[in-house]
């Protein structure tokens, strides 16, 4: 007896309990009937009916839409998609439901069969795709309407939804022909698959060593989401940068991108890099989407991009996903630890990561800047005790009002807070590298030496394409007057920030006396960042000392300004005064960093640097005894600062080197 037809309006089962009802048109799962706008639920429909086979993208348009339509159809199809993935529970990165083919559409991959409801032999009946499987309602997308049910012919509806014994014969006939048939096609398939690998390693395009990730443009329509825009950016660059094999440039230089009218390829040269990241992110409550792409700097061919929808909880696991895949586009080989740091991640409370990512976007130098970044961090803390990328945050913003330009607090206070909070964050996570920098350089200043050493060390490990990482070596040789292995540092430094221009090539040519290479690096640093009061500083002691104190003077005093009054600062500009036969203006400020400190604390440096100009040595030792109480952040550079060579052959300032450790 021939088998019945099974009719297509049974409801449809795939993975996990889901069913979709033709009649009403619905998803279910279980009992629960799950809220689909018409516009995904019927591209659902669409993809299941041609479950396995890619849907593209003109076919989706057609079916929702119609001919002709002059929608933004793409952006609608990618945040249909979106909610069909958040329905189905599903993920872009590893699906189980809809898998999105790059460049040409969508295809359903979890397997489709009848549901056992309407089945009473109680068997699960496999359905043929060769053909749609689901009957058509009316359009309602589109003027046009598709055709009833009725129009279809009994032989085209049998043909479609019937398993017959026919077709089970002509297998059995045909078989060898089609197994054939099926060799070829998997043989022509991993042709092309390997002819669209070879698109990106064939010899007209050479290998991807290095890049650069622009900023993420805010797409939210609010300006006051740009902080969190580029926090995300900071963090996808802070990923890449642990991958050894490819060279990743700094946030400091990219930022200066942001809004650009340049073509990639300008970009990518001035940048020198191979290969450009840009995308967007949109911020809707606690919801984040972030399209992503890749760019060939030679050519500008874009070669991969990808859409990512997230809670705000999973930004870390989505700028971990972001890394990964680009890593697998430009084919670098990362190592087994490398990927295990890559793809450690944790939840994290929309409001933490908030706050934290305004803590990282406040910008400035002065004492109310690092304040205000430091509540931002405390307050992360406080919601989350567990989060330790902001114990680093609040280290480093105690680390910095301790430090001589901005001489708000005393080191002795600061510095023990440092350790205790960067500490904390290694307990917490071991493998943070910024935790293991701060660390590195606040035991240098302790003159901790070996330990501040092997801090920088594994700091680097962790996360090579660091500039900060490569800082902490070069100052580390440079306190010991290791200038030429110093310097090779600081070149780094530079290739990793070619428009970030920190002073460290400047401030290392300066220690080694090469006066006018370092002046003409720092003015070069200048120009990309004129309101920098540690360059300012830098190029005004460097210009003293290679007697140009005129021109130095004006530098400093734009230091002064920037920094609000640095004491460290204020006590160079003492001493360029000095040098100009300026004494009774060098004598004013002298008066005036006094009185300050019968209220407030002033760095015994700061009284040094004056009395060294002023050429009083008896004061200049009394205070360097005094910095060395407090273990001054500039007593590391006894060994190689130019301004204290007057001071060299003195049997106390090589007592001074020797208990600093630097004999």
């Amino acid at each position: 007896m021939a088998s019945e037809p099974v009719r297509v309006q049974q409801p449809i089962r795939f993975s996990e309990g889901f069913e979709l009802d033709l009649r009403p048109r619905r998803l279910r799962r279980g009992r629960h009937v799950l809220k689909l706008e018409r516009i995904p639920l019927e591209i659902l429909f669409l993809l299941v009916e041609r479950e396995g086979k890619i849907v593209t993208r003109d076919e989706i348009v057609s079916r929702v839409w119609g001919e002709g339509v002059f929608l933004d159809t793409d952006n609608s199809i990618r945040g249909a998609i979106r909610k069909l993935r958040q329905a189905l529970k599903d993920d872009a990165e590893s699906p189980r439901f809809i898998q999105t083919v790059t460049g040409l559409g969508y295809r359903f991959i979890a397997p489709v069969a009848l549901s056992d409801n309407e089945n009473p032999s109680g068997a699960s009946k496999a359905i043929s795709t060769t053909r749609p499987i689901l009957e058509s309602e009316p359009d309602v997308f589109s003027q046009r309407q598709r055709p009833s049910p009725e129009e279809v012919t009994q032989d085209q509806a049998v043909e479609e939804t019937t398993i017959s014994g026919n077709s089970r014969r002509h297998w059995q006939a045909h078989k060898w022909n089609y197994l054939v048939a099926a060799v070829l096609l998997a043989i022509a398939g991993i042709g092309t698959y390997n002819l669209a690998r070879s698109h990106l390693t064939r010899p007209g395009s050479p290998k991807i060593t290095s890049l650069a990730v622009l900023p993420l443009k805010n797409l939210s329509g609010d300006p006051a989401q740009d902080y969190f825009a580029d926090g995300m950016t900071e963090e996808v660059i802070g990923r890449l940068a642990m991958i050894r094999g490819i060279r990743v440039i700094s946030r400091t230089s990219v930022m200066q991108f942001k809004d650009t009218r340049l073509l990639a390829p300008e970009i990518a040269k001035t940048l020198r890099v191979d290969a450009l990241v840009e995308g967007s992110v949109i911020r809707e409550g606690n919801r984040i989407r972030v399209h992503a792409q890749l760019i060939r700097a030679s050519t500008d061919e874009h070669f991969w991009s990808e859409t990512y929808d997230r809670e705000l909880g999973d930004a870390l696991t989505l700028e971990s996903e972001v890394a990964q895949a680009i890593a697998r586009r430009v084919e670098v080989t990362v190592t087994g630890v490398e990927q295990a740091r890559l793809t450690a991640a944790r939840p994290v409370s929309p409001e933490v990561y908030e706050v934290y990512l305004k803590g990282l976007s406040t910008a400035g130098n002065s004492r109310a800047d690092f304040e205000t970044r430091i509540a931002y961090f405390d307050e992360a803390i406080q919601r989350d005790p567990t989060f330790a990328p902001a114990y680093v945050g609040l280290a480093r913003g105690y680390d910095r009002l301790g430090t001589i330009l901005v001489g708000a607090v005393r080191p002795s206070e600061t510095r023990p807070k440092v350790i205790r909070l960067a500490q904390k964050a290694l307990e917490l996570d071991p493998d943070l590298p910024e935790a293991h920098l701060l660390l590195g350089e606040t035991y240098m200043s302790l003159w901790r030496w070996s330990e501040a050493e092997a801090e920088f060390r594994r700091a680097f490990d962790l996360n090579p394409n660091d500039p900060a990482a490569s800082d902490g070596l070069n100052e580390w040789l440079l306190c010991h007057g290791r200038i030429d292995e110093a310097l090779v540092w600081a070149r780094r430094r530079q290739e990793l920030d070619p428009l970030g221009r920190s002073d460290e090539v400047g401030w290392t040519l300066f220690a080694a006396h090469r006066y006018d290479e370092a002046i003409h690096e720092l003015r070069i640093d200048l120009a990309a960042r004129p309101d920098d009061g540690g360059i300012l500083w830098t190029l005004g002691v460097g210009l003293i000392c290679n007697h140009e104190v005129d021109e130095a003077i004006p530098v400093l005093e734009r230091a002064v300004s920037v920094t609000q009054g640095s004491p460290g600062v204020t006590g160079m500009l003492i001493w360029a005064y000095a040098h100009a036969g300026r004494r009774a203006d060098a004598l004013r400020l002298l008066e005036q960093l006094k009185k300050r400190q019968q209220t407030g604390y002033v760095p015994a440096a700061a009284f040094v640097s004056a009395y060294v100009g002023l050429g009083d040595k008896g004061e200049a030792f009394a205070w360097f005894e005094r910095a060395y109480q407090e273990k001054s952040s500039i007593m590391k550079f006894l060994k190689v600062f130019p301004p204290y060579d007057s001071l060299r052959g003195d049997p106390r300032f090589q007592d001074l080197i020797r208990r600093v450790g630097l004999n």
